[in-house]
Parts: C-alpha cells; structure tokens; sequence
C-alpha cells in the first residue's frame, strides 16, 4: 500500500482531501482526463488510551528491573 502524508501537502489539498465523508469519492483529473478516483473511507475508531502511569507504579516497574539486571550479573 503506498502512503501519502497529508502534511507534505498544501493545506487546501489536505483540508480537502480531510474534508471527504464516508462513501464520497475524489475524480483526479490530468489534462483533461481522468486520472483516477479516491473513495474515501470512515476514519478507524482511535486506539483505546495506554493506562496512566502513576508515580507508585513506575517505581514498582523500576524495582523489578534493578532486580532483574542484579539477578543476571
């Protein structure tokens, strides 16, 4: 698949390319031709947040490593 970053782009191509609903397609056109056709897609559903590290957690994590690496040497 190949991948195109939108912030290598103008902003009017980016907001328009951005701005297309589900199911609604993009003609490129080329002298006067058609050059292709995009059909845009529903954006996926974000990725459920990593849990918040709380300052008692990170030490705990830390321990366990110290001791890991002491066990090892």
């Amino acid at each position: 698949m190949k991948r195109l970053d939108l912030d290598d782009l103008p902003p009017k191509l980016a907001a328009l390319l951005t701005g297309l609903e589900a199911g609604e397609e993009l003609l490129l056109v080329q002298n006067g031709g058609v050059a292709g056709r995009l059909t845009a897609m529903a954006r996926p559903a974000p990725e459920a947040e990593a849990e918040e590290v709380t300052p008692e957690r990170a030490s705990e994590v830390f321990e366990l490593f110290r001791a890991s690496i002491e066990d090892e040497f």
